[in-house]
């Protein structure tokens, strides 16, 4: 994770473990990403510069000088070979990785580029920008192939889908958008009533998050084109949100200087369910637009077995199923108790704020007085 502090953090999963704090950027670090491989870590910042690190107890890193201004995004390529970076000085730039070198520029957008993303393939390049615009590249001809100009707001973040079908659009006028990139068509539209800051594809495809301004993260199933859930822990906006590579975990960021990890439940029996008899997707004012092929495929979670089998498997399957839902309202009650939590301790604050306030005014009326 990166911070305003100007320190880069590597935190362990494994209990007891101590984390790793880098030092190294001169100003506060906006972005981090681990290498496929997770044997190297890059980061951009405000000082203007790209840092290559080795999660090692040392912390060692490499600088990359090309960007003229803060450096809000860093991607590496899925074979780990190449990094593309996006900067306030309006420039994409790809960078040769073991190499160590700049290779070029990418510059139509006309405002800061806020993020960019290589396709799983590696051959597309997508940026998102404060002009308004997210621009499509081919990283070969070096060319914007294609400008979808829908967002109202400044585009904030954008990534693409596992297939390299589709990219995810997040924007300051509270929606998230996903378009089709062979036909760069519309697909689904989800209007939020916060600026969206960021989002992360699940592996499989079939879900969502996003992290907004609001503090909350939402779960959005793209198969029914729906929101599944709405997630309250941070105490401030929710700037950054990203699935683990296996997408049974997603950590979340917030300018309340926390770090989440979140568990996923994309496993109980309902959603399984739910994804074997939906294979289409849906735009929140109600029109239902197919969405592509390998979208169907990968989280049909828990099948049901085949019943053919006697009444053995019948009854284990019933167990199973209650076990599940068991699991998922405690997992909800769990998120509820902590909501409330959060409400008392925005109540509190009131108060406090309140009584502030009334012995101002005594003291404003005593002086009058007086």
């Amino acid at each position: 994770s990166g911070s305003m502090d100007s320190c880069l953090m590597i935190w362990s999963m494994k209990p007891q473990m101590r984390a790793y704090r880098f030092v190294g950027h001169r100003d506060a670090v906006m972005c981090v990403q681990f290498s496929p491989s997770g044997h190297l870590v890059a980061s951009g910042s405000r000082d203007k510069t790209v840092r290559l690190w080795v999660p090692s107890v040392k912390g060692e890193s490499t600088v990359f000088k090309a960007h003229t201004a803060t450096v809000r995004s860093v991607h590496f390529s899925s074979d780990g070979q190449s990094l593309v970076t996006a900067s306030d000085d309006k420039t994409v730039k790809v960078w040769a990785v073991h190499r160590q070198k700049f290779l070029f520029s990418l510059s139509q957008h006309i405002n800061w580029v806020r993020c960019a993303r290589f396709s799983p393939d590696g051959r597309l390049i997508v940026s998102a920008s404060d002009d308004k615009t997210v621009k499509l590249w081919d990283k070969t001809s070096r060319e914007c192939v294609h400008s979808f100009c829908e967002h109202g707001g400044f585009a904030n973040h954008v990534d693409f889908h596992p297939s390299g079908t589709c990219i995810a659009a997040a924007g300051t006028d509270n929606t998230v958008k996903v378009w089709d990139v062979r036909m760069n068509r519309l697909l689904q539209h989800y209007q939020g009533n916060a600026v969206v800051n960021s989002l992360s594809f699940h592996p499989s495809g079939n879900y969502l998050v996003t992290a907004s301004n609001d503090s909350t993260l939402k779960i959005l199933d793209l198969l029914e084109g729906r929101l599944l859930y709405t997630l309250h822990g941070h105490q401030g906006p929710a700037t950054c949100v990203a699935f683990s590579r296996a997408g049974d975990f997603f950590a979340s960021g917030g300018s309340d200087e926390q770090v989440m990890v979140w568990k996923t439940n994309f496993g109980a029996t309902d959603y399984g369910e739910v994804l074997k008899t939906q294979e289409s997707g849906a735009s929140m004012d109600g029109t239902r637009q197919r969405l592509p092929s390998k979208m169907d495929c990968g989280a049909h979670l828990k099948k049901s077995k085949t019943q053919d089998t006697g009444s053995n498997h019948q009854q284990q399957e019933e167990d199973t199923s209650l076990a599940n839902t068991l699991e998922h309202i405690v997992g909800q009650l769990a998120v509820l108790a902590q909501t409330v939590s959060i409400l008392e301790q925005r109540l509190t604050l009131t108060e406090d704020k309140l009584k502030e306030c009334l012995e101002n005014q005594q003291k404003i009326a005593q002086y009058k007085a007086n």
